[in-house]
């Protein structure tokens, strides 16, 4: 692994960390269609903000 990194430039590190947040754009997660099946501790991100569902309410 070590040597991995050594072969790896500083410029595709940081590359890699700046399209990691564009990749939850791509996933598709449907929301459940009926309320009783929320969990109310679910983590969930909303404007950059890491929250549990049950502190929106």
């Amino acid at each position: 692994m070590s040597n991995f990194m050594k072969r790896m430039s500083r410029r595709a590190i940081v590359q890699a960390l700046i399209v990691l947040p564009a990749l939850s754009l791509f996933r598709s997660r449907t929301a459940p269609a009926n309320p009783n099946e929320i969990d109310p501790d679910e983590i969930v991100e909303i404007n950059g903000w890491i929250l549990r569902r049950s502190d929106l309410a």
